[in-house]
């Protein structure tokens, strides 16, 4: 769903996107926007406490993603920004006896947790921080991530231009910015002023991203002729992912792409391709047109039911030369859900407080803007989409279930999905896939600390790991619905509705930052615009 679209491939989506863009800017906060179409900086920061020389999290029960079952209480150490010490203190339902913490020094910070959660840091391993179409400032969208418990991003494309994503990376780095971490994918192409049509021109621009500080590539779509491109960034150190885009996905299909060296695919596009028996390309119809946005999300929405059986001979060998790969899959279920429900994604109850104007604008019907297609989406698209996702969910806990690494990622920005609260929607839908609460939390942190190659620093509570840690008082296992900024609708003990539930901290690099606040700011952000 990136809206960068590289010359070689697209040029005329990108006609498409800069009408999109004059559009934008006439109808609504354009203020945000600089001359050149790219988000605002993020300002400095000046939120959150810390990082402390010393920081005790008293009392919380532990929810890891390692695989180990809560438990609790527990005191967590934070000198700096690392994890020196996980301390069990006592037993549910039982008053902690003092003298089994870990003592408390002069000038110590301490944050009493009783009774509340903790969890490591999330992992949004499909964020786009933001792009010409939509523009909205980069201090809106970090802040949406963190006030959801997200500390780090990888932003698949950096629609903003690499130096700009680099340059922020290394400010969030500093925490000189309110700003999760970001890891920086650049769109293969991007920069040059020439389509790129030759692998030693492929190469050569591999070499410069490299050089530059890019941690990997984005490839939309992967021509043939091109794939020796995705070995080479392998012996620079970069990692990849790839949107098997239609135009190439005939020649290129994940499983091709994953044998010349790809690491990691988002969303499904060439999987359903690399499951086909009786057919090499998928069933168009004749009067398809790509650029018809119509035509390519409701076909794409009869895809999966193209391919072979799930638990025949091809499913299952496609499934084992993946898993012998140690390829990743990002699924990014959410930002396809309107395909399912579109008016359960237009009348989301956080759009009213949460979404700018512009992405509002955005998110419209329009033959211009890309993933607003609805010219008539209608009760059979939908109960094909319906049918897809239950192919496609299947194949993906699978692979979870034989080994594979899954990774949560969300792609807001698009089709009605908002930053942070889109992200939340993916674990609901990776719970409705088949995976246990507990699967859910590791997808979201620790296998997107291994598919960054960063797990030894990030993903998971652990003595001499960065401190990235979510603290709350409703227990999200029992329902991932908590994890909203919002909260979700209960029923109180005075018989009247209410909202609960929320990240109350978010701890990234030892520095805490109130949630709440944060999403307090987003709405002020939104206020604001709607005012201008």
């Amino acid at each position: 769903m990136c809206p960068i679209k590289i010359t070689v491939y697209y040029l005329s989506e990108k006609l498409a996107d800069m009408r999109s863009f004059l559009t934008l800017v006439i109808c609504t906060i354009c203020i945000t926007l600089q001359i050149n179409g790219q988000v605002s900086d993020a300002p400095s920061r000046s939120e959150g406490k810390g990082p402390f020389k010393r920081l005790i999290i008293r009392g919380v029960t532990l929810i890891n993603s390692t695989g180990a079952p809560p438990y609790g209480p527990v005191d967590i150490v934070v000198e700096g920004n690392k994890i020196t010490e996980i301390k069990s203190v006592g037993y549910p339902g039982v008053a902690i006896a003092e003298k089994s913490r870990p003592v408390v020094n002069p000038g110590d910070e301490v944050l009493e947790c009783e009774g509340m959660y903790a969890l490591p840091g999330f992992i949004d391993m499909h964020g786009h921080i933001g792009g010409k179409s939509q523009a909205p400032p980069s201090e809106y969208v970090f802040k949406l991530w963190l006030g959801h418990g997200i500390t780090t991003v990888r932003d698949p494309g950096s629609g903003n231009g690499l130096d700009w994503n680099l340059a922020h990376k290394t400010k969030s780095a500093k925490n000189e910015i309110t700003a999760p971490r970001i890891f920086c994918y650049t769109t293969f192409g991007q920069g040059w002023d020439k389509p790129i049509s030759t692998a030693e021109e492929g190469i050569a621009w591999v070499r410069e991203n490299a050089a530059k500080g890019a941690d990997g590539i984005k490839f939309l779509g992967l021509p043939y002729h091109l794939c020796t491109c995705i070995g080479r960034k392998q012996k620079l150190g970069l990692r990849s992912a790839c949107h098997h885009a239609q135009l190439e996905v005939a020649r290129m299909n994940v499983l091709a792409s994953a044998k010349a060296g790809l690491t990691s695919m988002e969303h499904w596009y060439g999987l359903p391709e690399a499951l086909f028996e009786d057919k090499t390309i998928q069933d168009y119809p004749p009067d398809y047109n790509y650029n018809n946005e119509q035509h390519r999300f409701e076909e794409a929405g009869k895809l999966w039911k193209q391919a072979c059986q799930p638990g025949s001979d091809k499913w299952n060998s496609v499934m084992d030369q993946l898993l012998a790969l140690d390829f990743t899959l990002d699924p990014t279920f959410n930002i396809y859900e309107a395909n399912r429900d579109l008016m359960r994604a237009r009348n989301a109850e956080w759009h009213k407080d949460f979404t700018l104007p512009s992405l509002w604008k955005f998110y419209a019907p329009s033959r211009v803007s890309h993933g607003s297609y609805w010219f008539e989406w209608g009760t059979e698209q939908e109960v094909a989409w319906r049918q897809n996702y239950q192919l496609w969910m299947r194949f993906v806990n699978e692979y979870k279930n034989r080994g594979g690494r899954v990774t949560a990622g969300s792609d807001s920005g698009f089709i009605y999905q908002l930053y942070g609260f889109g992200y939340v929607r993916e674990l609901e839908l990776l719970r409705e896939a088949g995976f246990h609460p507990l699967e859910v939390i590791r997808a979201a942190t620790i296998k997107g600390a291994e598919a960054l190659g960063a797990d030894k620093e990030i993903g998971s509570i652990e003595v001499n790991k960065k401190a990235d840690i979510i603290i709350m008082k409703k227990n999200p296992l029992s329902n991932l619905k908590y994890l909203y900024g919002t909260g979700t609708l209960v029923l109180n003990d005075k018989n009247e509705e209410e909202m609960a539930g929320g990240v109350d901290f978010t701890i990234k690099d030892g520095i805490v930052y109130d949630a709440k606040k944060l999403l307090e700011d987003v709405k002020n952000i939104v206020k604001k615009a709607r005012e201008e």
